[in-house]
């Protein structure tokens, strides 16, 4: 066999490699047990319907904050699936009356999800049900977005997410909104 046929078998395996692989990687369940995991469901839709909130936007924003990672940390101090700052989950832990709360309790899933359940639903109150107000203060801080909405005259139908100041929280809030609608792509059907 002559090296010009040798290499277009290669490319051709190559290529059915490739095809092959992107089939699997589009594929639902590939994607639900890899790329959009649900672990955790009870309790997300446990504590998300409690709150009047989407299961799969606690879902989106536990992927990402934490990629469903139990004991996660960020450098700035957040903990948990939530990633949830200590004073901000002792704020919450005291409005739900969680007496016995201590901070090392972030690690519990149902106790992260719990406390940032409630607090997201708490920012959806605040910003009138905007979804976009609500993840950008989520991630960038209530005072923040107080803040531009006052500066730039934003009010609560505000839909410009490219006019997020910080680019963090700008490209934050697109990925959460993003898995959001992938969740309930993969999901909703079920």
């Amino acid at each position: 066999m002559c090296i010009i046929t040798r290499m277009r078998i290669l490319v051709a395996g190559v290529l059915i490699l490739v095809v092959g692989a992107y089939a699997v990687y589009c594929s639902g369940w590939f994607q639900k047990k890899y790329v959009y995991p649900l672990p955790y469901e009870a309790i997300i839709f446990k504590y998300a319907l409690e709150n009047d909130l989407d299961p799969f936007l606690v879902a989106s924003v536990i992927r990402a904050e934490s990629k469903f990672l139990v004991k996660a940390r960020s450098p700035k101090g957040a903990m948990g699936l939530m990633q949830m700052m200590p004073e901000t989950a002792e704020w919450v832990a005291t409005q739900l009356e969680f007496t016995d709360f201590s901070i090392k309790q972030l690690d519990d899933p149902e106790v992260s999800i719990r406390l940032g359940a409630w607090y997201l639903s708490s920012l959806k109150k605040e910003f009138n049900s905007n979804e976009i107000l609500m993840l950008a203060a989520y991630n960038g801080g209530r005072g923040n977005v107080k803040h531009w909405m006052e500066q730039y005259q934003w009010s609560f139908d505000f839909a410009g997410i490219e006019g997020i100041p910080f680019r963090e929280t700008r490209e934050y809030v697109k990925k959460v909104l993003a898995s959001k609608a992938r969740y309930q792509e993969l999901y909703q059907a079920e």
